[in-house]
């Protein structure tokens, strides 16, 4: 029986990546040991390093006014470091809360720089809406706009990119960079965790505008200070090595396949095989509205609630694991991202409309 991983992070890798790399795993490029096992600052790590760089660039069509980081802290790190880079003295950072997880780099932001919040979200007769960028109202005086186009708790989505006449755009893609595509040119700093679609836990990548290194901000830890890790060629501290090797190879296989404009085809599709399922059914139905719905996170309920507990463990036994909602919306979420093959959407469904044929 073949096992479908729909966990929200660390999500599962496309198999031919995890293959390769069980096959390298002990002797990486014939030198006799793992990749994990040699300097971080040897020849081949570095040229590891080069083309997995260059890679990415290629995937996102990052031009050289951008330096691309590869670090640690996951992306909660970055809730400390976009502020400590980007602060100023005389302007807030800006923050649209759009989930739980803008709602949380709002509140790590607050720490360290003054902060003006901005609620998008709306509840509209039970279901989750926000409102359109061209309605936000973002304040002439800002240091920066954070916002996340992806909440993977509470699965919404947003695909317009606000606009400033100064502040710079940062957004929060751990969950969704290499998804779609995007104009990477919209933004000024881009950070992602990499455990959704580049890799393990334990790495993060910031796509930083190189203007925005310029800034004074705040006294910052060195590992957090954008500025020495660039100089440094994320090399400051001994990076997470083997993290950064499968991302690389992450990165190849997306682009054997066609890179990011496949992807997303892939993906769309996947999303509204699953969203059309759900729609249609009087057993099942999800919340979001539907201009805002997730490509990569996909919250659902069960009308009867007492049957989750049913649902979940007849669902593993089918091989569909790790289905249960985030703690604080409930319910349950298929995170369906980049590594998730079309073969799994089918069989979630099929199950769903068989565990709903026999308890309806």
């Amino acid at each position: 029986m073949r096992v479908y991983n729909f966990c929200a992070g660390p999500a599962m890798l496309p198999p031919a990546v995890m293959k390769k790399a069980q096959q390298e795993f002990i002797n990486w490029q014939n030198l006799g040991v793992s990749v994990m096992e040699i300097s971080h600052r040897s020849a081949p790590f570095l040229e590891l390093a080069r083309e997995c760089e260059a890679s990415l660039r290629r995937l996102m069509n990052i031009s050289d006014e951008f330096e691309v980081l590869f670090m640690h802290g996951g992306g909660r790190g970055h809730f400390a470091a976009v502020p400590l880079n980007l602060h100023q003295d005389d302007a807030p950072g800006v923050y649209i809360e759009n989930g739980i997880w803008s709602c949380g780099a709002t509140k790590e932001g607050q720490k360290f720089t003054q902060v003006e919040a901005i609620d998008i979200r709306r509840d509209q007769d039970g279901v989750f809406d926000v409102l359109p960028v061209s309605q936000w109202a973002l304040p002439d005086n800002a240091a920066y706009i954070h916002y996340c186009p992806n909440e993977t708790i509470d699965g919404i989505e947003l695909f317009d990119v606000p606009k400033h006449p100064t502040a710079p755009i940062v957004a929060d893609m751990s969950s969704n960079i290499l998804s779609r595509e995007m104009n990477v040119d919209d933004f000024d700093l881009i950070y992602a965790g990499a455990q959704k679609n580049i890799g393990p836990s334990g790495l993060s990548i910031a796509i930083v505008r190189k203007t925005l290194l310029e800034r004074k901000g705040l006294p910052r830890p060195a590992i957090l200070d954008y500025a020495i890790e660039a100089q440094q060629q994320s090399m400051y501290n001994t990076p997470p090595t083997f993290a950064w090797y499968l991302a690389a190879e992450v990165f190849k296989y997306l682009e054997s396949i066609g890179g990011v404009k496949a992807m997303e085809a892939h993906n769309k599709e996947k999303a509204a095989l699953l969203y059309d399922y759900i729609d249609s059914s009087s057993f099942y139905l999800n919340k979001v509205a539907k201009h805002c719905r997730s490509l990569m996170n996909v919250p659902f309920w069960l009308h009867d609630e007492s049957l989750n507990e049913q649902f979940l463990a007849q669902a593993q036994e089918h091989g569909l694991i790790a289905l249960e909602g985030h703690r604080f919306v409930g319910g349950m979420r298929a995170s369906i991202y980049n590594a998730m093959p079309i073969e799994g959407i089918k069989a979630l469904i099929a199950f769903m409309e068989k565990f709903a044929q026999e308890n309806s």
